[in-house]
C-alpha cells in the first residue's frame, strides 16, 4: 500500500497539467500513487494523462463520460485510492520540489489523522506571497492536537489541498465533498472538527496558482451563490453530531460570516446586480445560524461589516463599499497622473553654457522636437479616426514587426482573397521593406497617415506578432494572433523564470497586448497547452494547424522541381538546409559549424543552404580561412563568418616532395566539372520565402527552431544539432526536450553531426521511426486546409 494517494481531478487545465504531474512524480519519494480523474475535460488533458499513465505505473486514470464537477470527481478519486493517506491536489497547482520527504517523515513518525502543510500563492507575474501559516498556527512538531486545543487552526485557509488526510479516517467519518462551487468549505471544516489528531508542518509544499484568467475566484457568475449550501452542510452536520459541538459553533459562525463577506466584497466574483440578493442571503444565514450565546465580533472595519449584516443594512453597506473603492481608485488615478517623460522621448537638453555651444545643439534639438511633434500629430489623427465607424470590408495584415509579406498572415490573406473577395486586405510594411512585397499587393507604410487610418478602421487585424502598444482594441473589431512557430523555447510570461533570456521584456505591456486578442491560432495541442499558460487571457484558441504550412502539404512534385530550379539546384543534388535559431541570451553566438565539412560528409551530390535567423542574421556562421575553404570547398556566399570547429580534423597537409597529377591535355575532353565550393554552399538568409527553402531541401538541420515542426509536414529527414543544449535549456528555458523527443537524429557535437551524414544514420529506420512519432504528435492538423478553417471561422463567421 502506498503511503500517499494523490487525487488529481482534471478539467480544462491542459496548460498546467504537466507541471502538476511532474511535481508529484519527480519527488524523491516513490511510495505514492496518483489517481487522475478526467472530469470529461474537453481539451487535450486526456491525451496528457494517457501519456503519463503509459510511462509511469504509479499513475491510475479514471475517465468520466460526463462532467460531474470538482467535488464529485474528488469523491470518485477517493473511492479508487489505496494509499494510507490521501492528498487532494488541484491540477493547476503544483508541489514544491523536494517537499515530500518532510511530509512522509511526519506522517510516519506522528501518524496524524490530518496533516496541515503550508503553501504560497504563485501569481502569473511570478510574484509569490506566503500564507502566514506559522503566524496562525505554528509547527506542532511531534505533538498532535484537536480543534478545541488550538481553535486558531480554523483560521487556516479552508482548502482541501493543504491537508493530507488519513484515508480510513475519511471513510469511517463518512466525510465527502458536496456538489457545486466552494466544495472545499463543507469538506475542510468538518475534517478539522472531527479529527482528534491534527499535525501542522511548517513546510511550503503547494504552489497555489493564481491564474490571470479562467479561475473560479476571478469569474463573475451567479454560481457564487453556491457557497450558501456548503455552509448549510457544515451547520447541519454539526447538529447531527450533537451538543458536544455546540461550543465550537461560535468559531464556525464567525468563519462563515467572514467568508460570505469576502465573496460579497470581491468585484471579480459578483456583478453589481447580484450583490443585493447575495447580501440578503447573508443576512438570512446570519439570523438562522447565529449562536444563542453570541460570538466574538472582530474589530475595526470587519466588525462594522458584521454589524451591518446583523442589522440588514444593505444601503449603508453598499455606500461604504462604494466610498472605499472610489478612494482606492482615486489614489490609483492620482498616481497615474504624476508627470513622467514618455519612454520614447529623448532626455531633456541641458541649458547651454554659452551661445555658441547652445547653437551647436540647436539642429539636433529642432530635429527631435519635429519628430516628436510629427508623432504627436499622427497619434492625434489616429485617435480622431477611432471615432469613425469600422470599415466592415477591411482586414489589416502584418508579419514580423512589419518586415513584409510572410508566414501565417500571408496564407490567411491568400485564402481570404479566394473565399471572401469582398473583404479588402491591406498589409502594413516598413518603408525599407516595400520593395520586397509581391507586385500589386495593397499596403500602407507603417507610421503614415494611411497606416493610422487603416489601423483605426479595420474590422480584422491579423498579425503573427503583436501590434504596437498604442493600438486600441475597438469594440466590434477582431484581433487574430497567428503566432509564428510551435514553441520549443519558453514564451510569454513563462520567460519570467529565465531572466537571462528575458532581458528588457515588458511583461505588464505584454499582458495589455494579449488582452486585445480575440483568437489565438495553434498548430497542435502542444502549442495550445503552452500558449494558454504563456499568454493567459480571454481569447479563443483556434487549434486548426498552421496556415503557412498549407503550401508545403499541397505542393506537388512539379512545384518542388520549379522551386529547386529557381534556386539553381540540379535534379540529382541532395540539399541540406541548416537553420539555427536566435539566442536572445547570447547575442551574436555562432554554433560550432563548418559548412564545407558538412558538404563533404554529404558526398559529391551534397548542397548546403544556410539560413540565418531574421533577428540575428550575423550569427549564422561561415568558414573564414583559406585553408578551410580550400580543404572543404565550402564558401557561404555573402554570409558572415562562421568559425570552423577546432575538434574537426582537416585534411592532411600536402607533401611538397610528391609530384602532382600530370597536366591535363587541353585537346582531351575531360569529365564534367564538379560544382565549385561557392556553388555547393549558399547563404539563403535573405531569401524571401522560407517555404521555398523547405520545399527545396532534402534534409533539415536545426536546433531549437520551430522550423522542425513546419518541415515535419513534408516527412523528410530532420537532424537536431544542439551544441549548447545544456546552457540553452538552463538560461533560455524550453518546453520540449529536443534530444529526447527529436524528430530524427539528435547530436550535440559537430563531429557527431558529420558522422550521422557519413554513415547514413540520418536516413536510417530509427530516425524514420522518431520522425513518425514526432509527426503524429505535432503535425496531425496540417492537412493543407488550415487557412481555409481560419477564414471560414474568423472572417466569414461560420460555426466550427
Amino acid at each position: 500500500m502506498a503511503l500517499i494517494s494523490f487525487v488529481v481531478p482534471v478539467y480544462r487545465v491542459q496548460g498546467y497539467l504537466r507541471e502538476c504531474l511532474d511535481s508529484i512524480l519527480g519527488q524523491p519519494v516513490a511510495d505514492v500513487e496518483v489517481v487522475v480523474v478526467d472530469d470529461c475535460s474537453p481539451d487535450s488533458c486526456g491525451e496528457i494523462i494517457a501519456e503519463y499513465a503509459d510511462r509511469d505505473d504509479r499513475v491510475r486514470v479514471v475517465t468520466l463520460d460526463r462532467n460531474v464537477g470538482l467535488g464529485e470527481a474528488r469523491n470518485i478519486g477517493l473511492d479508487l485510492a489505496t494509499g494510507e493517506y490521501v492528498w487532494f491536489l488541484d491540477s493547476d497547482d503544483w508541489l514544491v520540489g523536494g517537499c515530500l520527504p518532510a511530509v512522509a517523515e511526519r506522517l510516519r513518525r506522528v501518524g496524524p489523522e490530518v496533516l496541515l502543510v503550508d503553501h504560497v500563492r504563485a501569481y502569473w507575474d511570478h510574484r509569490r506571497r506566503g500564507s502566514g501559516l506559522a503566524r496562525t498556527v505554528p509547527d506542532s512538531g511531534a505533538g498532535v492536537f484537536a480543534v478545541r486545543d488550538r481553535p486558531e487552526v480554523l483560521g487556516v485557509l479552508h482548502t482541501a489541498w493543504n491537508k493530507v488526510v488519513r484515508r480510513r479516517f475519511l471513510v469511517d467519518s463518512d466525510l465527502r465533498f458536496g456538489p457545486g462551487w466552494y466544495e472545499d468549505v463543507s469538506f475542510s471544516y468538518p475534517v478539522l472538527l472531527a479529527a482528534g489528531r491534527i499535525s501542522v508542518l511548517d513546510v511550503v509544499c503547494v504552489n497555489y496558482r493564481q491564474r490571470r484568467s479562467g479561475a473560479i475566484t476571478r469569474t463573475r457568475d451567479d454560481r457564487h451563490f453556491e457557497v450558501f449550501p456548503h455552509w448549510h452542510r457544515v451547520f447541519e452536520l454539526m447538529a447531527r453530531w450533537g451538543p458536544e459541538y455546540d461550543d465550537l459553533r461560535p468559531l464556525i459562525f464567525e468563519r462563515m460570516v467572514w467568508h460570505y463577506l469576502v465573496v460579497l466584497g470581491n468585484g471579480r466574483r459578483l456583478s453589481p446586480e447580484l450583490r443585493r440578493g447575495f447580501f440578503d442571503r447573508v443576512v438570512a444565514d446570519y439570523r438562522r445560524w447565529a449562536p444563542p450565546g453570541g460570538y466574538r465580533v472582530p474589530g475595526g472595519i470587519d466588525g462594522l461589516k458584521h454589524r451591518l449584516v446583523a442589522g440588514g443594512h444593505w444601503r449603508t453597506y453598499a455606500l461604504l463599499r462604494a466610498l472605499h473603492h472610489s478612494r482606492r481608485g482615486g489614489v490609483g488615478r492620482l498616481a497615474r497622473r504624476q508627470p513622467r517623460p514618455p519612454a520614447s522621448a529623448p532626455a531633456p537638453l541641458p541649458a547651454p553654457p554659452s551661445e555658441p555651444h547652445g547653437l551647436s545643439r540647436l539642429p539636433a534639438a529642432l530635429a527631435g522636437a519635429a519628430r516628436l511633434t510629427r508623432e504627436g500629430l499622427l497619434r492625434a489623427y489616429y485617435h480622431a479616426q477611432l471615432r469613425r465607424p469600422l470599415d466592415p470590408g477591411l482586414a489589416l495584415y502584418a508579419a514580423y514587426w512589419f518586415r513584409g509579406y510572410a508566414c501565417n498572415p500571408a496564407a490567411v490573406y491568400e485564402k481570404a482573397r479566394e473565399l471572401a473577395p469582398w473583404i479588402r486586405g491591406v498589409w502594413v510594411v516598413r518603408r525599407d521593406q516595400v520593395s520586397s512585397l509581391p507586385p500589386g499587393l495593397p499596403y500602407v507604410v507603417a507610421g503614415t497617415r494611411a497606416y493610422f487610418r487603416a489601423l483605426a478602421q479595420a474590422s480584422w487585424l491579423v498579425n503573427n506578432v503583436n501590434f504596437p502598444d498604442y493600438v486600441v482594441k475597438r469594440p466590434g473589431s477582431v484581433h487574430v494572433q497567428t503566432h509564428h512557430g510551435t514553441p520549443v523555447k519558453v514564451m510569454g510570461l513563462d520567460q519570467q523564470g529565465y531572466p537571462h533570456g528575458a532581458a528588457g521584456l515588458d511583461f505588464p505591456g505584454l499582458l495589455r497586448r494579449i488582452d486585445r486578442w480575440d483568437y489565438s491560432l495553434s498548430a497542435n495541442t502542444f502549442s495550445t497547452q503552452m500558449w494558454e499558460r504563456a499568454y493567459p487571457a480571454e481569447y479563443r484558441t483556434l487549434e486548426v494547424g498552421y496556415p503557412r504550412n498549407d503550401r508545403l502539404v499541397n505542393a506537388g512534385p512539379a512545384e518542388v522541381e520549379a522551386v529547386r530550379r529557381r534556386l539553381g539546384i540540379d535534379p540529382g543534388e541532395r540539399v541540406v538546409l541548416y537553420a539555427p535559431t536566435h539566442r536572445e541570451h547570447r547575442p551574436g553566438y555562432s554554433p560550432p559549424f563548418d559548412p564545407g565539412a558538412l558538404v563533404e560528409a554529404c558526398g559529391p551530390a551534397g548542397r548546403l543552404l544556410v539560413r540565418g535567423h531574421y533577428l540575428d542574421p550575423d550569427a549564422c556562421p561561415a568558414p573564414d580561412t583559406p585553408a578551410a575553404v580550400g580543404a572543404h570547398t565550402g564558401t557561404v556566399t555573402g554570409s558572415p563568418t562562421m568559425a570552423a570547429d577546432p575538434r574537426t580534423p582537416g585534411p592532411p597537409a600536402a607533401d611538397p616532395r610528391t609530384p602532382g597529377p600530370p597536366a591535363a591535355d587541353p585537346r582531351t575532353p575531360g569529365p564534367p566539372a564538379a560544382p565549385s565550393g561557392r556553388e555547393r554552399v549558399r547563404d539563403v538568409t535573405d531569401h524571401p520565402s522560407m517555404e521555398d527553402l523547405y520545399l527545396a531541401a532534402d534534409v533539415l538541420v536545426t536546433d531549437y527552431s520551430s522550423a522542425m515542426f513546419d518541415y515535419g509536414t513534408l516527412d523528410r529527414p530532420i537532424v537536431v544539432y544542439a551544441p549548447d543544449w545544456a546552457e540553452y535549456r538552463r538560461e533560455r528555458g524550453v518546453y520540449l526536450d529536443v534530444l529526447a523527443e527529436a524528430p530524427g537524429v539528435a547530436v550535440t557535437e559537430f563531429p557527431d553531426l558529420l558522422t550521422a551524414f557519413r554513415t547514413g544514420a540520418v536516413d536510417a529506420p530509427p530516425a524514420a521511426l522518431a520522425r513518425e512519432r514526432f509527426r503524429h504528435r505535432f503535425c496531425g492538423l496540417d492537412d493543407g486546409r488550415a487557412a481555409e478553417r481560419v477564414v471560414r471561422r474568423v472572417l466569414l463567421g461560420e460555426p466550427d
